[in-house]
C-alpha cells in the first residue's frame, strides 16, 4: 500500500446508446492516450463528437482531481502534504467520501483495512525499525472531521496510504461523469474495473496461477487483490496485516460490488480474513455481490452474500 500503484496500462472505453443500431453507420470514435495514475492510459469513446469531446475533458479532469488529492508520487498532492505535516485543514467532497468509506471498511473488517499502514510498509521496504513502525498503525488514532473539529489530523508519526481504495474511487468517479455525459455502455479499467451497461464477461487472474474464475459485470465493479503480486522485502507481501499475525491465507481475492472503491477496499482486507469472516462482512456491507477466493493450493471458493 504505497500510494496509487503504477500499472503498466489502463484503459477506459465507452459508447452512447446510439452506437450499434441495425443498419446505422458506426459512430465516430474519439481516442486519447496519455499518462495518469502513474501509468499509460487510453480512453476510447464512441458517439457524436458533441457528446464525446466534453465527456473526454470531464474524464481527464476527474483523473487529475484524484491524483492531486491521493497520490503519494506527487510531493504537492493533498496526501503527501498530509503525511508531511500531520494535518490537512480543508477537505472537499472527494476527501470526505474517501474518509467515510475508509472508516466504514475499517469497522466492518475488524481493523484489517487500515490506511495508517504506510509507516509499516516503508519500514519493510527500506529496512527500518519494524516494531516502531507497527506501533504507529491505528486508524482509531486518526482525528476525522467532526462537528467542532475542522480538517483531518494524524497522530504523531502516522502516515496514510490509500492504495487499497483510491484507484477504485477514481474508477467510480470516471464512470459517473461519463454516465452523466450520456454514455451508457462503459468499461473503466483504472487498476480496478467499473462498468455500466453490459453484460461484461471477464476472466479473473492470479499473477502466479493464471485465470481462476470468471465473472459477469453489469452496472457493477471488480477488484482483484493478490498479496504475492509484489514483495516489499524478502518474504514480505505488499498487503500487510495491520493487526500482525500470519501471512495472508489467499493467493488472490476478487470482489464484485456496486462500486469499484468498495470492491478495491474489501478485496484488500479480505486477503487477511477467513472464509467465514469474509462471508459475514460481505453480508454486513450490503453492496458486495460476489467474492472469489483462490487459496495457495489452487482451490477456488465462491461466496455470494445472502
Amino acid at each position: 500500500m504505497s500510494g496509487l500503484s503504477r500499472r503498466r496500462f489502463l484503459a477506459i472505453s465507452a459508447a452512447t446508446g446510439l452506437t450499434g443500431s441495425a443498419g446505422a453507420a458506426p459512430a465516430p470514435r474519439l481516442t486519447w492516450r496519455g499518462v495518469a495514475l502513474g501509468a499509460e492510459v487510453s480512453i476510447t469513446l464512441d458517439g457524436p463528437p458533441e457528446v464525446t469531446r466534453p465527456a473526454l475533458a470531464r474524464a481527464r479532469h476527474e483523473i487529475e482531481a484524484y491524483e492531486a488529492r491521493f497520490s503519494l508520487f506527487r510531493a504537492a498532492s493533498d496526501l503527501s502534504r498530509l503525511n508531511a505535516a500531520g494535518h490537512l485543514p480543508d477537505l472537499d467532497a472527494r476527501w470526505r467520501a474517501m474518509l467515510d468509506l475508509c472508516d466504514r471498511l475499517h469497522r466492518a473488517t475488524g481493523g484489517r483495512f487500515d490506511p495508517t499502514i504506510q509507516p509499516l510498509w516503508l519500514a519493510h521496504a527500506t529496512g527500518g525499525d519494524i516494531s516502531a513502525a507497527r506501533a504507529l498503525v491505528g486508524w482509531g488514532r486518526v482525528a476525522l472531521p467532526a462537528p467542532g473539529r475542522r480538517g483531518l489530523h494524524l497522530d504523531a508519526g502516522q502516515a496514510l496510504s490509500l492504495n487499497g481504495i483510491a484507484q477504485g474511487a477514481a474508477s467510480d468517479a470516471v464512470r459517473q461523469v461519463l454516465r452523466e455525459a450520456g454514455l451508457t455502455r462503459l468499461c473503466v479499467d483504472m487498476g480496478e474495473t467499473a462498468t455500466a451497461g453490459g453484460p461484461w464477461r471477464m476472466g479473473v487472474l492470479d499473477p502466479q496461477k493464471g485465470r481462476f474464475g470468471r465473472v459477469v459485470l453489469q452496472d457493477t465493479a471488480l477488484a482483484v487483490s493478490s498479496p504475492g503480486a509484489l514483495s516489499v522485502a524478502p518474504g514480505i507481501f505488499h498487503i500487510l496485516n495491520p493487526l500482525g499475525g500470519e501471512e495472508p491465507p489467499w493467493s488472490s481475492v476478487a470482489v464484485v460490488a456496486d462500486s469499484a472503491a468498495m470492491a478495491d477496499g474489501f478485496s484488500t482486507a479480505a486477503c487477511l480474513m477467513s472464509t467465514e469472516e469474509i462471508a459475514a462482512v460481505a453480508t454486513l456491507l450490503g453492496d458486495v455481490r460476489e467474492v472469489l477466493l483462490l487459496d495457495r493450493r489452487g482451490r477456488v471458493e465462491r461466496i455470494r452474500p445472502a
